[in-house]
C-alpha cells in the first residue's frame, strides 16, 4: 500500500512533535513515523519524570556546536517565552528552579498531552508507532518515497527528528546520522553528553564509598567551569556539575575539583588557627561538609597530618592543603556512556544546513530539527528549546 502526505516526520519525540503541530496550522498533512512502541519516550522520563521543558534564560553561548552561530536564528524566532506561554495556555503548572530551569508540577505526561493536542486541533497529524523506517528515497519527482514494513509513503518534504544516541532503552540510534550521510552531509563523530563519570583508580574507591553522598562543588579544565551540586556514586561522579562538564571533556583528559567553592580556605583555617588552636582540619571542615565527605577528604589529601592540630600546621603546609581542596586533580577513566546521557554531542554539520529553516543545503526538500544536528544544549531545559525552536523554524517551510 502506498500513502501520500505533505511532510513525512520521522521520530514522534519533542522536536518531530512541535514541527508536525506548526505544519498541520499551516494547512500542511503531516504524517510521523516513530519506530517505538510509544511516542515521546524521552520527555516522559526527563528532569525525574518532571520535564525541565525550557529555562528562563537562554542564551546562545548556552550551546555547543563547531558552528556556534547557527542556533540564533532558530532561538530568536521561538523563544522560551513563547514555549512558556504555550504552557500556560494549557494551564500546566511550573516551578522555578536553580538558574532558571522550569519544570512542571505533576509530571511529564502534561508536556506531551499538551503536543498531542496541539496536534489534533487541525486533524491533519497521524503518528505511526512501531513504523521503523526502511529506506528513505528521492525520487526523480522530487518526491521522497519512505519504505516501512507496513509500506510506502509518499511526501514532498522529509524532515529528521530522529535524535542521537543518548539512552538507546528509549529509542536512541544512528539513524539520522546515516540518513543524512545518504545524502551527502558531513557528520561529526558523536560522543555522549551530560553523563556521568566513572574512575578506575584510587578515587573509584573514594567514589564508592561515599556514594549518596553530595555537596555544591566546582568542576572545571581549560574549557569550562560548573559550580553546581556534585553527586558521589558507585561508579564515579554525577549530579549537575559533573553532567555539565562531561560536555567539555575529551578521554584521557584531567580536570579540577574545587569542594568549597564558596569559601577562602586559606584565610577560613588562619582565623581558625589563631581562635582555636588545637582544633583538628577534619573538624574544621565538618562544619562546611558532610563527615564523610571530610574524613575521604583527610585521606586523600592529609592523612599523614590527620591527628595534628591546626595551631602546629605550618602556613607553607595550609597553603597546600587548601589549594589541592580548591583544585583537586582527578583523571576519569571515561564516562557511563550513551545508555544514561542525556545529550548526544556532535551530528549533522550545521554549516550545510539554513539556520533560517532547517532545510538541507545539499537536498531540497529534506529537514533536519532537534538533537540529530551538531548543536547541544547545556544541562537546564536548554536541548528541550532547541527541540522547540528549530523545529518551529522547519515547520514554517516544509
Amino acid at each position: 500500500m502506498s500513502f501520500q502526505y505533505d511532510v513525512i516526520v520521522l521520530g514522534a519525540g519533542a522536536s518531530g512533535l512541535m514541527l508536525a503541530s506548526h505544519a498541520a496550522k499551516r494547512g500542511r498533512s503531516v504524517l510521523i513515523l516513530e519506530k517505538a512502541n510509544k511516542i515521546g519516550k524521552k520527555i516522559l522520563m526527563s528532569g525525574g519524570g518532571k520535564c525541565n521543558f525550557t529555562n528562563l534564560y537562554v542564551e546562545p553561548e548556552h550551546y555547543i556546536s563547531h558552528n556556534p552561530h547557527f542556533v540564533i536564528s532558530a532561538l530568536s524566532r521561538y523563544t522560551n517565552w513563547d514555549f512558556i506561554g504555550l504552557v500556560c495556555d494549557y494551564g500546566i503548572d511550573y516551578e522555578e528552579r536553580k538558574h532558571g530551569q522550569l519544570f512542571t508540577l505533576k509530571g511529564a505526561k502534561e508536556i506531551l498531552n499538551m503536543l498531542l493536542s496541539e496536534c489534533d486541533k487541525t486533524g491533519g497529524v497521524t503518528i505511526k508507532t512501531e513504523s521503523e523506517v526502511k529506506a528513505v528515497t528521492k525520487l526523480d519527482d522530487s518526491r521522497f518515497q519512505v519504505s516501512t514494513p507496513h509500506g510506502m509513503y509518499y511526501a514532498e518534504s522529509v524532515v529528521v527528528a530522529s535524535g542521537g544516541l543518548s539512552i538507546p532503552t528509549l529509542g536512541g540510534s544512528g539513524f539520522g546520522y546515516e540518513l543524512a550521510k545518504q545524502f551527502g552531509h558531513r557528520v561529526y563523530p558523536t560522543r555522549a553528553g551530560l553523563v556521568p563519570f566513572t574512575f578506575s583508580d584510587q578515587f573509584k574507591e573514594v567514589t564508592t564509598r561515599l556514594s549518596g553522598n553530595a555537596l555544591d562543588a566546582t568542576l572545571s579544565n581549560h574549557k569550562n567551569s560548573f559550580t553546581e551540586a556534585l553527586l558521589f556514586t558507585h561508579r564515579g561522579l554525577s549530579g549537575p556539575s559533573s553532567l555539565q562538564l562531561s560536555n567539555y571533556w575529551e578521554s584521557g583528559e584531567n580536570f579540577q575539583i574545587d569542594f568549597f567553592p564558596s569559601h577562602d580556605l586559606i584565610d577560613f583555617f588562619k582565623k581558625k588557627k589563631q581562635q582555636q588552636p588545637k582544633v583538628l582540619l577534619r573538624t574544621l571542615l565538618s562544619e562546611l561538609a558532610a563527615k564523610s565527605i571530610v574524613l575521604e577528604l583527610q585521606q586523600l589529601i592529609w592523612s599523614q597530618h590527620a591527628d595534628t592540630a591546626i595551631g602546629q600546621l605550618s602556613d607553607a603546609v595550609l597553603d597546600e592543603i587548601c589549594q589541592q581542596l580548591h583544585a583537586f586533580n582527578v583523571k576519569p577513566s571515561g564516562t557511563e556512556g550513551y545508555r544514561t546521557a542525556e545529550v548526544t554531542l556532535g551530528g549533522v554539520d550545521t554549516t550545510q544546513i539554513s539556520s533560517k529553516t532547517m532545510q538541507s543545503k545539499q537536498v531540497e526538500g529534506l529537514f533536519f530539527v532537534g538533537e540529530v544536528m551538531d548543536v547541544t544544549g547545556h544541562l537546564g531545559g536548554y536541548n528541550f528549546q532547541w527541540a522547540w525552536a528549530s523545529a518551529f523554524a522547519a515547520a514554517q517551510y516544509v
